[in-house]
Parts: structure tokens; sequence; C-alpha cells
């Protein structure tokens, strides 16, 4: 069901957050965010700013953007580079954001690879205790960086990448492994069931046990090394919508060294259609994964208007 302004705007959304969560939540240091974006097959020109401000208006963090250099076959790279390809190499060699700064990156980035002493800047950073947050197309990078496919768990990968975890229908993970099964795909979007598999976990804590996700992609057959991974949520991937007939993961964590990763596939934007990243329950997971990576721990509580089993709820900055 989708909430006009009138009736649900973002602030009242962010003053339920507020008002029923404790009070470590606003009187707690505020978190530092560093969202890394400037390449993707979606709409990063505007999921990054909303990113920002939902986590911001939280009162919970201080957001910062780090932006790469753009392809030199997007638009804004053929205006930038004018086909100087070897300009566009320099410019991405010197692409080293300062990850000690912050204590978790969201990562809204889909593109080509970062210089070597990025990714090693950022394998030390979650190593060594900060956080990561993967959401959606993040999952799609970096096929070739080892580490990164550590990190994430699993991603959009075809099948003879490695391993896929799927949940049966008595609740138990059944590991599927590599050439085994599908590679990553989705069938075209829909509301889906949100299923809790851990309740217990501080991110999932409090949610309904089962909650409607507005109009999304349902990704399926993720792929990976699939190792140290905490499974919080799957969703159903129906045949009848071009799925699996299995229960995709759909919310998880990863442990790597001393770090915390939050990782979800649900996010998707369709052009200027951000009708999934409207969803309350997709916000609220956001919120709290976020912070869970920063700190291994959940103040941000479950807002009111949390969708139910049966209803979405949408909320919309502009």
């Amino acid at each position: 069901m989708r909430t006009t302004l009138g009736r649900i705007i973002f602030g009242v959304l962010v003053a339920s957050l507020m008002a029923c969560g404790s009070s470590r939540a606003t009187a707690a240091e505020k978190i530092r965010v560093l969202i890394v974006d400037g390449q993707n097959n979606h709409n990063w020109v505007d999921t990054s700013p909303y990113l920002k401000k939902v986590l911001e208006a939280s009162g919970r963090f201080v957001v910062d953007i780090a932006t790469t250099p753009p392809r030199p076959n997007s638009p804004e790279g053929k205006r930038r580079y004018q086909g100087d390809v070897a300009r566009y190499r320099q410019e991405m060699a010197r692409f080293r954001p300062n990850f000690g700064r912050y204590d978790v990156v969201l990562s809204n980035y889909n593109g080509d690879a970062w210089p070597e002493a990025t990714q090693n800047d950022l394998e030390e950073f979650v190593a060594n205790g900060k956080g990561l947050v993967i959401i959606h197309a993040a999952n799609n990078a970096f096929r070739d960086w080892k580490e990164f496919n550590l990190m994430i768990g699993m991603g959009w990968r075809d099948n003879r990448f490695g391993d896929r975890l799927i949940m049966d229908d008595s609740g138990k993970i059944v590991r599927v492994p590599r050439g085994k099964g599908p590679g990553s795909s989705h069938g075209p979007r829909h509301e889906f069931q949100v299923v809790i598999r851990n309740p217990d976990h501080p991110v999932t804590r409090g949610m309904p046990r089962v909650w409607m996700h507005a109009k999304d992609e349902l990704y399926h057959g993720m792929r990976g090394p699939a190792l140290n991974i905490t499974l919080l949520a799957t969703a159903f991937s129906d045949k009848a919508k071009r799925g699996t007939g299995a229960h995709e993961p759909m919310i998880w964590t990863v442990s790597y060294g001393k770090g915390r990763i939050f990782h979800t596939p649900m996010g998707h934007v369709m052009g200027k259609d951000m009708t999934a990243m409207y969803c309350v329950g997709f916000v609220t997971t956001v919120l709290r994964g976020t912070e869970w990576a920063a700190t291994g721990n959940v103040t941000i509580p479950i807002p009111k208007d949390f969708p139910t089993a049966t209803q979405s709820r949408l909320v919309k900055i502009r």
C-alpha cells in the first residue's frame, strides 16, 4: 500500500523511530558513515543522497560520500574525458578515500575495479573491526577481488563461481555446491514477503516474523565463498515470477576478521522509480544494519508503521 506524503511523511517515520527508541540512540556519539558511489548500473546519482538523508535523519549517523571518476563510456565520462581513457585511468588510480576516518563504509558502487591500494585499505579497515554495508547491486561488483567476495559472502555471480545458500521448507540452511543449480538472476519486480529466520539477532530483533516488502527485484542464485554467514531473513522465489521455487537469502551478515558486514540484495531502483528503497521495511533494515555493522549493537527501534505480513508501507523523502 502506498501511503501519501500527506498521511505519512518521512519526518513521521523518523519521529516514531526516535520516540520509541532507547536513550542510547540519541545520546551516543554519532556513527561516521562513508557512502562510496560513482559507478553503478542503477541510479546512484539519486540513491546516494537519499541514503545519506535516511541515515542522517535518524539522528544516529553523520554521512560523507566518496565518488569515483565516471566510466569513460558513461554520459558524464564522455563529457569529461572526450575519449581520453588514459586520463580516466590516471584519475581512477588516485581514488583512495580515507576509510580510517569512518566507522562503516556503505557501498552503492558497481563498476570498475578500485586501485589495489584502495582494496587493501578496505580489507584492513574491516578486518580490524570496522563495518561494511552492501546494498543490492553493490554485490555485483568486484568478481575478481578475492577478499571482497569473502566479505560479502555471496553476490551476483554465475553458478560456476561458488556455493549458494538457500533454506528448505523446514527452515534448514542448504548449501548448493558450485556448478549445481542456477546462477544469479531475478524475475520481474513484485511485492514479496520477507521471512525473519533469526529473530534474536540485533538487526532483526523485534521485527514481525513476516513482512511485505515493496515492489522490488527478488535476487536468486547468489554465489560466493558463503563463509562466516549468519542468515537473518529469506524470501520465497516463486516460479510463477520466474524464480527458483526456493527460499532465497534476503538479509545476512558476514564476519571478516574483527569486522562486521551487513548485506541485503533488496533495494532495486528502475530509473527514477525508487519504490523498493521507499519501503519502511527496507529503510528500517538499512538503518539497523548500518548501526550494527559499525558497533555490533542496535539502538534504532522498529517504527510503528512497519509493514505487516500482507501490506507494504512506503515513505518518501523529497
